[in-house]
């Protein structure tokens, strides 16, 4: 038995037992009926751990998994003060340092969870769609699982990136085009061959992993403004965001910090959607005044390179649920601010991360954040990822 009581139609409002739906709300076609896992009210309220945190499965009992886990060191990682960094971006900003997961990123919570349900529910193969790190993560997730992995990606994936889950044994297919397009070709062959599809949309159990890192930060600092992460598909930040709102509503943190959600300028979806629904709430036709981008171009983050996220009204949720807000940075400013961060604090980011340091620097500079603020900078990703970019920024 698992601590879920439900799962819930984040479109419909439809609500189905465990068990007897594992994707999607099957009243809407493709990924449209995502679905938002529910606890049991007496699971959630299991009193917290206390001391250091080894893994993310010192919170097993809200997490959705039985029996023995998949264990291979996610979770449990630091908070790090940041004075220098804080004294370049003008605001107080601490840094909650993901880089050291088994493969290098926030993405080994999600993979955590995935692989651990795939081999309860008796599944031989587990797959996912990919810009790069949650490719790596299944991978890595899978081989100590014992299981294999199918990866799709998007062309012109960074060496690092293609090779990591290959190192762990995956099979990886590269598809022509974007991400949209590794995603449904994964989605399909996941279908016809009952594969375990891992895709964050399609699998709600990913975002619940990815909630461990909000439990993480509420129990490190207990007074904090400002959440920022990067966004590409979306999952991250709304899975840290609800984190954060459970241990707000045990009283384990006064009040949950808002959210920042950083995009690149050359992929900028989930933006433009929070920005829209803003101004629609404010001010009908207006949004053109609030800056909406086309995100038409192309980022060095390829880690948010996502054009059409499966997660953009959760994560635009957890942004207005919040009181947060979103921003966009360019190409320049996230080399600039993968440069600042390591050169102050010693912290090497791939660029995607970098973003959110990019982020906190332009939402000060616009009055979002004030200076008397506290920021928590998630660095998603570790900079081996990308050494390419890495090595551009050196030479700036």
């Amino acid at each position: 038995m698992t601590p879920v009581d439900a799962l819930v139609c984040r479109r419909c409002g439809r609500s189905y037992a465990p068990g007897d739906v594992e994707y999607t709300c099957p009243e809407h076609e493709g990924v449209d009926g995502i679905l938002d896992v529910r606890y049991d009210e007496g699971t959630v309220d299991m009193p917290l751990p206390t001391g250091p945190v080894a893994d993310l499965w010192a919170f097993a009992p809200r997490l959705p998994v039985s029996g023995d886990p998949v264990r291979l060191g996610a979770g449990g990682t630091p908070l790090l003060d940041a004075p220098a960094l804080s004294n370049e971006l003008g605001v107080e900003t601490l840094v909650k340092d993901e880089t050291g997961n088994p493969t290098g990123s926030n993405k080994d919570r999600a993979s955590a969870v995935v692989v651990s349900r795939a081999r309860q529910l008796g599944h031989d193969v587990v797959t996912c769609a990919s810009t790069g790190n949650a490719a790596a993560s299944l991978a890595g997730y899978a081989a100590r699982a014992d299981l294999d992995c199918r990866i799709f990606v998007p062309e012109g994936l960074p060496d690092a990136k293609a090779v990591q889950p290959r190192l762990y044994g995956a099979t990886v297919r590269e598809v022509d085009g974007s991400y949209a397009d590794a995603y449904e070709r994964c989605r399909a062959v996941a279908t016809e061959r009952e594969w375990y599809n891992c895709n964050a949309a399609m699998n709600p159990y990913a975002l619940e992993g990815m909630r461990t890192l909000g439990f993480e930060i509420a129990r490190q600092v207990t007074e904090a403004d400002w959440v920022a992460m990067p966004m590409g598909n979306g999952c991250s930040l709304a899975g840290v965001r609800k984190g954060l709102r459970e241990f707000e509503r045990r009283g384990a943190v006064d009040a949950a910090p808002r959210m920042l959600g950083v995009q690149a300028a050359g992929a900028t979806p989930i933006y433009d959607r929070f920005v829209t629904e803003q101004t629609d709430a404010e001010q009908p036709g207006a949004a053109a005044d609030r800056g909406l981008t086309d995100g038409s171009g192309e980022t060095t983050a390829d880690s948010i390179d996502v054009r059409e996220p499966h997660n953009a009204a959760a994560a635009c949720d957890a942004l207005r649920e919040s009181g947060g807000d979103a921003v966009v940075v360019s190409d320049d400013a996230i080399v600039d601010a993968q440069s600042l961060l390591g050169a102050t604090e010693g912290v090497f980011v791939e660029p995607a991360s970098a973003a959110a340091v990019a982020g906190v620097r332009e939402a000060v500079g616009a009055g979002a954040i004030d200076p008397d603020d506290r920021v928590v900078v998630v660095a998603t990703g570790s900079g081996l990822k990308d050494t390419a970019t890495a090595r551009a920024a050196v030479e700036k």
